[in-house]
């Protein structure tokens, strides 16, 4: 009796679009990674949406901002992460609980990354400011748990790439709002945060799929 092969993670359907998608997200980041290197200073961008929205955010619009700005901080993204991965594994997914790990830790790592090697900063020297790393997550996150729904819903590849990128954009626009309402950030290092994730999360679930098709091939061999 041969055992079903686990679904992939990153669903066949959308791999192509998700590939494009992916590519473009990098372009964007690392143009905008060019254009503000070493600035300490808002863009024109950026000045045409913070002098609206940093001095008008008053309760109870910042106890809102406040709240998600919780969901990105270490103790609130734990929190999500082990309730995803909860999830996963009582819906007997463990390609997807690594995934929730993987994807939204990669994530992270590269805006980590990324903010030593632009050295763009806000509020002083030390708060380097792009990407920002809690849109990341968020959206990192969002995206991991739209491909899981594209994938268990069987879904094709309209209906599929318009979720995903629907939950994307929810999830990186309520806390990109909520880093530029508190002054955490620009909003082009919010930018650079969603299309970080647009371009990490999708190679990272392929990853996933090729480490895990892999070691199932390996245990197939060895009971044979």
């Amino acid at each position: 009796m041969t055992s079903r092969p686990a679904p992939a993670v990153l669903p066949p359907s959308l791999r192509a679009r998700l590939v494009l998608i992916a590519a473009l997200a990098t372009l964007v980041v690392v143009v905008l990674g060019v254009l503000y290197a070493g600035h300490s200073e808002p863009g024109t961008v950026d000045r045409w949406i913070i002098r609206p929205t940093a001095d008008s955010v008053r309760p109870p619009w910042r106890n809102v901002a406040l709240a998600t700005d919780f969901w990105g901080e270490p103790a609130g993204a734990a929190m999500l992460v082990v309730a995803a991965v909860t999830g996963c594994l009582l819906l007997r997914r463990p390609r997807a609980a690594v995934l929730i790990v993987a994807g939204t830790g990669l994530t992270v790592g590269t805006t980590t990354l990324l903010k030593s090697l632009v050295g763009r900063t806000i509020h002083g020297a030390d708060n380097l400011s792009y990407p920002s790393g809690h849109t990341a997550f968020a959206t990192a996150l969002a995206l991991v748990v739209a491909l899981l729904a594209t994938g268990r819903l069987g879904l094709g590849r309209t209906a599929g790439t318009s979720i995903v990128l629907a939950a994307a954009l929810v999830a990186g626009a309520a806390m990109g709002w909520a880093q530029v309402a508190l002054g955490a950030h620009y909003p082009t290092d919010v930018l650079g945060g969603w299309c970080t994730a647009l371009a990490v999360t999708p190679a990272t679930s392929w990853l996933v799929d090729q480490a895990a098709d892999r070691m199932a091939d390996a245990g197939r061999r060895e009971r044979r």
